[in-house]
């Protein structure tokens, strides 16, 4: 199973980070949900995850990443000079949260929110969980 990634699908810099991982992961390696889908909201459930875990989750195989985690675990997978980015892994998980938390906290003021989730375009709909 590829790895799911789910988003906020309303926050802009999320929808962006989206097409940004797309574009560098010329495998088609991850597959996408927002959190607010249906697709998402299963896959809350079914891994037992906590709804308010953030705005990025990486589930990989049995085991599901948050945070600062998971975003790190997605540039260890894109093609390019991203891969280095997985060297923060070595920073503990506390101080690379609190970099994470003040972004996430400052998304919608930052980039913006849309009144729904984004509508994938039918070249990459395939990633995206139904």
């Amino acid at each position: 199973m590829e790895p799911i990634i789910l988003f906020d699908g309303i926050c802009n810099f999320c929808n962006a980070s989206v097409h940004f991982i797309i574009k560098r992961d010329p495998q088609a390696r991850f597959r996408f949900a927002p959190l607010q889908s249906e697709a998402g909201k299963k896959m809350l459930t079914k891994y037992g995850i906590p709804e308010d875990m953030g705005s990025l989750i990486v589930i990989d195989g049995e085991r599901y990443y948050t945070k600062s985690s998971a975003a790190l675990r997605v540039c260890k997978h894109l093609k390019g000079f991203w891969k280095l980015f997985y060297v923060f892994i070595l920073v503990p998980r506390p101080i690379r949260d609190r970099f994470y938390h003040f972004i996430a906290e400052n998304r919608y003021k930052w980039f913006g929110k849309r009144e729904g989730c984004m509508i994938p375009t039918p070249d990459i709909r395939k990633r995206f969980l139904e």
